[in-house]
């Protein structure tokens, strides 16, 4: 377990320091200098207008890991109590309630959904990260009440309705340890399936600028010269990379480590 920890450790580390460190090292632009070149004082050359490649990938992480961690956080904070609510209920009508409509969103491809709203809508950072939550309710939501419902269905629930335990307590004290593991390697699974919808949505241009110091906006606009200045576009993308798969290597040597314990 350990060296596959460290490993995903190391290998995640790298891009979360330049996303969430970056800016603070980024420093103010200098002048710009002719497009997709290598040398001059930019040591990974500059990009399609100039600028220095370097200081692109200090600044453009950020947005892709925040926007990435606050879609799958609020995808949770609402197929949570929706996956427990629906799989300990004894009333048909209200499970139907809330899963039928979840169904219609599940039916539409993910990313169509985005670029549906974005035609209609200009979303910003916000307004990309209630995107992605939104199309990711669903499914987890489903997980949530495939898990819960297996867990609600043992002796010990029924022991403790029996009892007078609160919903509460039966709920989120037994049913909710009880399925933990389940979501933990759902959540890292989701988290690398929301990097790369926020990545594609990026590229597509939802919810950033065309201009926009971002990794996946450096992919998109950076691919003419990938023969000429590679660096401009191969660094951002391998630091896309690195975060879903460091992320899922993490999450698996986690619940390894649980599994043994």
């Amino acid at each position: 377990m350990k060296p596959r920890f460290a490993l995903g450790a190391v290998i995640v580390g790298v891009p979360l320091a330049l996303a969430l460190l970056g800016p603070l090292f980024a420093g103010e632009p200098g002048p710009r200098a002719a497009s997709f070149t290598r040398g001059g004082g930019h040591w990974l050359g500059t990009d399609f207008v100039g600028r220095d490649v370097w200081r692109q990938v200090l600044l453009g992480g950020r947005s892709v890991v925040l926007v990435a961690l606050a879609a799958t956080t609020l995808a949770y904070l609402v197929a949570l109590p929706l996956g427990l609510i629906s799989a300990l209920t004894h009333r048909t009508w209200l499970e139907e309630l809330l899963m039928r409509p979840l169904d219609v969103l599940l039916a539409v491809p993910s990313l169509l959904m985005i670029l549906l709203v974005a035609s209609v809508f200009s979303p910003g950072a916000v307004g990309l990260a209630l995107l992605v939550a939104l199309v990711n309710i669903p499914d987890a939501a489903r997980i949530v009440r495939a898990a819960a419902a297996e867990a609600a269905s043992r002796p010990a629930v029924e022991a403790l309705r029996m009892q007078g335990e609160t919903w509460w307590r039966t709920a989120v004290g037994y049913v909710g340890r009880s399925v933990t593991r389940t979501l933990a390697a759902d959540a890292g699974v989701r988290l690398t399936g929301v990097l790369y919808l926020v990545a594609t949505a990026a590229f597509l241009g939802v919810g950033v600028e065309p201009d926009a110091a971002d990794w996946a906006v450096m992919v998109d606009r950076n691919r003419t010269g990938l023969f000429v200045q590679p660096w401009a576009v191969v660094v951002p993308a391998l630091l896309i990379v690195a975060l879903t798969m460091g992320g899922n290597l993490l999450v698996d040597a986690l619940l390894e480590k649980r599994k043994h314990t």
